[in-house]
C-alpha cells in the first residue's frame, strides 16, 4: 500500500527529513542522553534497539501505515529525535463498516490521506524545551492541512504523561476524551489514553497561535 511521497519539511530551527537507516547512530546518541523524561514514551536505547526502531518505522512506511522523520536541529545539523505521521486514512470509495483506516482508492501515486495521526515523537534531553518540538509540529500540521488537505489530525498520549499532554494542548488540539484502562503502559501498568484532535476548520486559529509562538521567541515555551 503506497503512502504519500517522502518530503523534507524545513523550518528555522528544525528540519524534518525522511527517516533512513543512515540515521541509526545519530538517533542512538540522541536517545542516550538523560532518559528520565522517557517514562511514558517508547524511545530506543542502544544501537541495536535503534536499528530495530528505524527498521520497524520503515516497514510501517512500506506497508502504508506511516511516514517517519528524523528531527534535525538546523544550527548544527545534529539529529535530535524522531516523529512521524501514522494511522493514515483515506475516505474515498464505498463506505466501509465498521470504520477503520484504509488505503487509497484509485491512483496510489496521487492519493493523499483524508485524516492522519502525529505520533512516535521524542527528542533528546538537550533539545527538549528549545522550541524545536513546537516548530516541528507546525511544519507537520501545515503539510497535512495545506498540502494534503486532511480533515483532521489526531494525537494521543498516556493519560499520566502531563508533559506530553500539555505540549499537545499548546498546539491548539482539543481533548476528545480519555479511554480509561485502554492498554498497558511502558511500565507494565494498565493506563488510560488521552485522545486529541485538530480539525481543518480549527487549523487557521491554531496555526496563527503556533506561528506567534515559533516566530516570536519570547513566546516559545515548548
Amino acid at each position: 500500500m503506497p503512502v504519500p511521497d517522502s518530503v523534507f519539511l524545513l523550518g528555522r530551527s528544525v528540519r524534518l527529513e525522511p527517516l533512513a537507516e543512515r540515521h541509526v547512530e545519530a538517533l542512538a546518541a540522541a536517545a542516550a542522553q538523560d532518559r528520565s523524561s522517557y517514562a511514558f514514551t517508547p524511545v530506543p536505547h542502544g544501537i541495536e534497539a535503534t536499528a530495530r526502531y528505524v527498521q520497524d518505522a520503515l516497514t510501517a512506511q512500506a506497508a502504508g501505515r506511516a511516514l517517519p522523520f528524523a528531527t534535525v536541529r538546523m544550527r548544527d545539523g545534529l539529529v535530535v529525535g524522531s516523529t512521524r505521521f501514522c494511522e493514515l486514512d483515506y475516505w474515498e470509495g464505498p463506505v466501509i463498516w465498521p470504520p477503520a483506516p484504509r488505503g487509497p482508492v484509485g491512483d496510489p501515486l496521487t492519493a493523499v490521506p483524508d485524516a492522519a495521526e502525529i505520533g512516535a515523537t521524542w527528542l533528546s534531553a538537550e533539545a527538549q524545551g528549545s522550541g524545536i518540538n513546537t516548530e516541528a509540529k507546525l511544519l507537520m500540521l501545515r503539510h497535512a492541512f495545506e498540502k494534503w488537505g486532511v480533515r483532521r489530525i489526531s494525537m494521543r498520549a498516556d493519560a499520566r504523561n502531563a508533559r506530553s499532554r500539555a505540549a499537545i494542548e499548546r498546539l491548539g488540539a482539543v481533548l476528545e476524551g480519555v479511554h480509561r484502562a485502554h492498554t498497558r503502559g511502558l511500565d507494565g501498568l494498565v493506563r488510560g489514553t488521552a485522545f486529541y484532535s485538530i480539525l481543518d476548520e480549527e487549523w487557521p486559529v491554531a496555526q496563527a497561535a503556533l506561528e506567534r509562538r515559533v516566530y516570536e521567541p519570547h513566546l516559545i515555551s515548548a
